[in-house]
């Protein structure tokens, strides 16, 4: 049976590859897209979701849901075109498609209706997840696992040397999601940095035409990661991987650790993820542990993304 899939997500490249692998994929059944400020603005991100289910063979009776705007921190959110584009799909201009109205509140209905078959996987920024924590625990209580894109262990960050964007953008939330959340694996850039899609690779997915939006913007993707970093063969697709991660655990390595996030929201620190590998402090505090992935099986990645892409059957 597939897999129930509540997604909050900052519609950007990456979370768009991300969108169709769920959809080319049977064993994900997306019952709901939650759309963040993040990579782009929260409207951008609404937008993009209409256009990708509109234009590409999305199923459509998927509900989205507009999620926050800007973080608990009170800060104006930073957005990131160098690496998505204007608008977050590359070099693609969406027509603009507007939720004319506010429906948060939809993601309890879709709990209430799937509650222990429910897993929520969070791709972008955490503020939409830690406001249903604030709002309704015991609600949230109720669903069965929670996969987090986000954090980097002991490797650089992405956005500072030690932090990665989506704990960056709201170390607040991401503190609130890790304290009360239960079953939680985080999936960080030690992991996804490591999901890498060869030009090689998108050629042969778009050869068969299925995921038909992945060669603009992935070409788009990899010209911004080659010039940044010479030595790349391609780009990470992080929030694929994540998604991955909820039907292929054998793909990675886990560890479980307490994590603790650096909150302060000055310095090079903010938004820092710690795993904390002293064996006796679970003891003393009773501290809950997530499951962090540390490595992946890039093999296995690379066949059964390639299977799903392809739309070939696994």
């Amino acid at each position: 049976m597939a897999k129930k899939i509540l997604l909050f997500g900052d519609i950007g490249i990456d979370d768009t590859v991300a969108l169709t692998y769920a959809n080319l994929n049977d064993e994900i059944d997306i019952v709901g897209v939650v759309a963040d400020y993040g990579n782009v603005s929260r409207e951008d991100a609404v937008s993009n979701i209409y256009y990708l289910f509109k234009e590409f063979g999305f199923r459509e009776d998927i509900p989205i849901i507009r999620g926050a705007e800007v973080p608990m921190t009170g800060e104006q959110p930073t957005f990131y075109p160098e690496i998505h584009g204007q608008h977050g799909l590359g070099p693609i201009i969406p027509n603009n498609h507007v939720v004319p109205f506010e429906n948060f509140l939809e993601i309890v209905k879709i709990i209430e209706t799937y509650k222990d078959e429910l897993i929520i996987v969070n791709i972008g920024r955490l503020t939409s997840l830690a406001t249903m924590f604030i709002l309704y625990q015991d609600l949230m209580s109720t669903v069965k696992e929670f996969y987090i894109m986000g954090g980097a262990f002991w490797v650089p960050g992405n956005v500072t040397a030690v932090a990665e964007a989506n704990f960056h953008g709201d170390p607040i939330a991401v503190e609130i999601v890790l304290t009360y959340a239960h079953n939680v694996t985080v999936i960080p850039l030690n992991a996804t940095q490591k999901a890498i899609v060869t030009p090689e690779m998108v050629d042969y997915i778009d050869h068969f035409g299925k995921a038909k939006i992945i060669k603009p913007i992935m070409d788009f993707y990899y010209d911004f990661y080659k010039k940044r970093d010479p030595s790349l063969q391609g780009g990470p697709v992080h929030d694929a991987l994540t998604l991955m991660a909820t039907i292929h655990p054998e793909v990675f390595t886990f560890k479980s650790y307490p994590i603790k996030i650096v909150k302060q929201l000055e310095g090079l620190a903010r938004g820092q993820s710690i795993a904390d590998t002293r064996s006796y402090t679970d003891m003393e505090n009773g501290e809950r542990k997530q499951r962090i992935a540390f490595d992946i099986d890039y093999k296995m990645f690379f066949h059964h993304f390639l299977l799903v892409m392809s739309g070939k059957p696994s």
